[in-house]
């Protein structure tokens, strides 16, 4: 099988020194979204340029669809579509003017510019404002023409660093729904940078994360979560907050002794209990409690999220107040 993304023990030095790539090993499959996540410095960036054919490594090998990304650096440029973080486009001209340079850099033919164009400005719904100055763009309007500008080779596989960054919601969902029609359109391989942990966690079919030029972890959404294997089951009631005779301390100390159980946290009236199987233990739960006279008012169960799973593997996990 050919890998849409493939690199082989990549890494990269900085002045001889500075080790921003430490032998990454990654592949990507085709018509997959990829979201590769880690902190600022972690090497996120440098992995996007040297894919993108920008910077060479200092070893490794990289391949997009099969073409070595330093030995055929020209082919792997036809095929690929780059937007960086920083803005790549012109204020002072019209949406459409900047996609006329732009289909002219990449060398689309004088025939099938005008198709090019349109079906890059229909991809990212950016039609109505196409004739409008560049300057009069919400930010979230600039992103999408950015990504226009990148989709007009329709390219096999599309590099966005941080395409997001700095939009508020409604922006960000805007340009997530024209990418995935264009790329359920067309078959395209995403490959993003992000910070946005709910992004990557809702658009993604996998994620790596890079910690220190060292890819740390990789799976699904489902499965890093998974990973983590802890489920925090909280249980609401009045005898927590008003009992003063010390029995609280036994109920917590018997919760904490069952085998299932990693911690437990009392706070106010609500319990916190951190186990690993929510569905297996709490029927047991319940019943520990109700055998120690605890009426409970209201349960609710959540799973760790995107954000504990970085944490955890870039830095500290902390699960809610207290848990391990």
């Amino acid at each position: 099988m050919v890998f849409a993304i493939e690199a082989r023990q990549l890494t990269k030095i900085y002045d001889g020194k500075t080790k921003a790539l430490d032998g990454v090993d990654l592949q990507v499959n085709p018509a997959e979204v990829f979201a590769f996540l880690g902190p600022n410095g972690s090497g996120k960036t440098t992995l996007m340029r040297i894919l993108t054919t920008q910077f060479r490594p200092t070893s490794g090998e990289a391949y997009n669809f099969g073409l070595d990304v330093v030995q055929s650096g020209a082919e792997v440029r036809k095929i690929i579509g780059y937007v960086p973080q920083e803005t790549s486009v012109w204020a002072d001209i019209s949406g459409f003017e900047n996609l006329l340079i732009y289909s002219k850099i990449y060398g689309v033919p004088s025939s099938r510019r005008k198709k090019s164009i349109e079906d890059a400005l229909q991809s990212m719904g950016l039609e109505e404002m196409a004739n409008r100055m560049v300057k009069t763009y919400s930010g979230g309007m600039v992103r999408r023409l950015e990504i226009a500008c990148a989709l007009l080779v329709k390219p096999k596989i599309l590099f966005l660093d941080e395409p997001t960054i700095g939009l508020d919601p409604s922006a960000r969902k805007a340009v997530w729904e024209n990418l995935t029609s264009f790329k359920r359109e067309y078959s395209t391989t995403v490959f993003f940078n992000t910070h946005y942990m709910d992004e990557a966690d809702i658009y993604s079919d996998e994620i790596a994360i890079i910690n220190k030029g060292k890819i740390v972890k990789s799976g699904t959404p489902s499965q890093l979560k998974h990973s983590l294997r802890s489920e925090i089951l909280q249980f609401h009631s009045n005898h927590f907050h008003s009992n003063h005779n010390g029995i609280d301390e036994n109920i917590l100390r018997n919760i904490r002794d069952l085998a299932f159980v990693r911690d437990v946290v009392l706070c106010d009236s609500k319990l916190d209990v951190f186990v690993e199987d929510g569905e297996f233990a709490l029927p047991l739960i319940i019943e520990a409690l109700r055998s120690e006279g605890v009426s409970i008012e209201r349960i609710s169960a959540t799973r760790p999220t995107l954000d504990d799973v970085f944490l955890k593997y870039v830095g500290t996990l902390s699960f809610g107040r207290g848990g391990k």
